[in-house]
């Protein structure tokens, strides 16, 4: 049933044309270009064309379609897409935004629509070899996976090289490490052809347990694309140049008559294990598009698999942009939530059931209790200590020498110091003076304590107000300077000063 329409019919997309016809899928073209929508038509006579998206997303007879535009292109095209209610296929990466990827990974979700990334390299007959020799055990567990991509053009003038090779290998690597996302990466290059877009790039992805070298290259004079896993107990090789995959069974004794403790290296140990090198993986990918929109099937490469690795891709380009600094993935879990644009720096505690939001950074030595609420643009130092059930609001900076007990409450922007008589010139080597908030403290917004005083107990500190001295408990301070104008007990009901 040709029921499928496909937007950009061009470099790539003619092949994916190609396919769907073949499939008996194709239903409409859909291309700005319409000499090429000529073309199509002339090779597939069955087939529609059209120049505009919307009026093929109102066709009742189309409930599904493929997205093959540049990049830029996928979030507005597959968002418009799903909102008609149709399936989709979008060519990799899934967006160039995590935010916008996620968006359209939950709206296929919530409105039950398939939605699925075109990592073919997933599809391909070897990689699917390679998966089942894992999963058979046949060279024990993955502890190590070399990537190599190499060849000469095409030279890309609008995306680096990491992001038009490195994709497919990125979306296998993660398939292989149990679909986790590494602890780090580091990634450097270099830039030869056009200036800021890396023609060669080498990626390192760190595991608990595993270590990843990815390496692409649009300017090598020779072609390779090889994927070298090795495990605990053998290794393999996949070369997709000459369609062939090496098992090494055993590659290390440690039976030595001078040491018997001392590794030696098993060589000339090996066969070549066979697989399919008729089925091409495009048409293997578009089946699987069809037979996951026909049976209500979740596709090998759905949306979830499409956001990790467009995050390892964004977290590698950062590296990338920042010299080949060491970046980190900082991981929720079942007891702490950290959004991804977060900075959790190792050595801070976190309590259990915290959550802290985008663009936070949490530094090192940084104590935070349970039950937190960490909000968007917070900064707290090492050593500053927060308690239990307490909320920080967006745009607050909690210093070293911050001591709050329970259910503190941090009022948006507020502000908070820790030394009395500050100068650029000298450095205070980490002697500051301490501020103390006690349980159950309300800091209103934009409020400023100076430091060296204690807001003691339950009182609360006006919207705006200066605190330059002690409050005592169930206080209501306001103004600038703060003045006592009150009290409050726990639940919030007042009482003013008696005139």
């Amino acid at each position: 049933m040709r029921n499928l329409a496909l937007i950009g019919g061009g470099y790539w997309g003619k092949n994916l044309v190609r396919d769907f016809y073949n499939l008996g899928a194709l239903h409409t073209v859909c291309d700005i270009n319409t000499e090429l929508l000529t073309l199509h038509k002339s090779n597939y006579p069955e087939i529609e064309t059209s120049t505009d998206w919307d009026q093929v997303l109102t066709n009742n007879s189309i409930d599904r379609v493929c997205i093959a535009l540049p990049a830029h292109l996928h979030y507005s095209f597959a968002k418009k897409s799903l909102e008609a209610g149709k399936h989709v296929y979008v060519e990799k990466p899934i967006t160039l935004d995590i935010s916008q990827a996620e968006e359209l990974n939950n709206m296929a979700k919530e409105k039950g629509l398939i939605l699925m990334v075109g990592h073919l390299l997933q599809y391909h007959p070897g990689i699917q070899t390679i998966k089942a020799i894992i999963k058979d055990g046949k060279i024990g567990t993955v502890k190590q996976i070399v990537a190599n991509r190499f060849s000469l053009g095409i030279f890309r003038t609008f995306e680096n090289v990491l992001w038009s090779f490195a994709v497919h290998d990125i979306s296998v690597i993660l398939s292989l490490c149990d679909d986790m996302l590494p602890n780090s990466v580091v990634c450097n290059g270099a830039c030869n052809i056009t200036s800021d877009i890396q023609d060669i790039t080498n990626s390192i992805l760190k595991y608990d347990d595993k270590y990843v070298s990815l390496n692409v290259n649009w300017l090598s004079p020779y072609k390779e694309q090889k994927l070298t896993v090795v495990g605990t107990k053998g290794m393999l090789v996949f070369d997709d140049v000459e369609k062939k995959i090496t098992i090494v069974p055993e590659f290390v004794k440690y039976e030595n008559a001078i040491n018997p403790h001392n590794p030696v290296a098993i060589k000339n140990n090996s066969y070549v294990e066979t697989f399919n090198t008729t089925e091409y993986p495009l048409t293997k990918e578009c089946k699987h598009f069809i037979f996951c929109c026909n049976h209500n099937s979740i596709p090998a490469t759905d949306g979830d698999e499409g956001v990790r690795v467009l995050k390892v891709l964004t977290k590698l380009q950062e590296s990338l942009d920042d010299g080949g600094k060491e970046k980190h993935f900082k991981k929720s879990t079942n007891k702490v939530f950290i959004h991804e644009t977060a900075v959790v720096d190792d050595g801070a505690n976190i309590g259990e059931g915290t959550k802290i939001w985008h663009y936070s950074h949490i530094c090192k030595g940084a104590q935070i209790g349970k039950n937190c609420n960490i909000g968007q643009n917070v900064f707290i130092a090492g050593g500053a200590v927060i308690g239990d059930n307490c909320k920080v609001q967006n745009n607050v900076s909690i210093y070293a020498g911050v001591k709050a007990g329970n259910h503190v409450f941090f009022g948006p922007s507020c502000v908070l110091t820790n030394d009395i008589n500050p100068r650029c010139l000298h450095s205070k080597n980490g002697k500051y003076i301490e501020t103390i908030l006690e349980d159950g403290v309300t800091l209103g917004a934009n409020s400023t304590v100076v430091c060296g005083n204690t807001i003691s107990q339950h009182s609360l500190i006006g919207a705006g107000a200066v605190v330059c001295k002690e409050v005592k408990p169930y206080s209501i301070v306001v103004g600038n300077p703060g003045k006592l104008i009150g009290t409050i007990d726990e639940k919030g009901n007042r009482t003013p000063l008696s005139k």
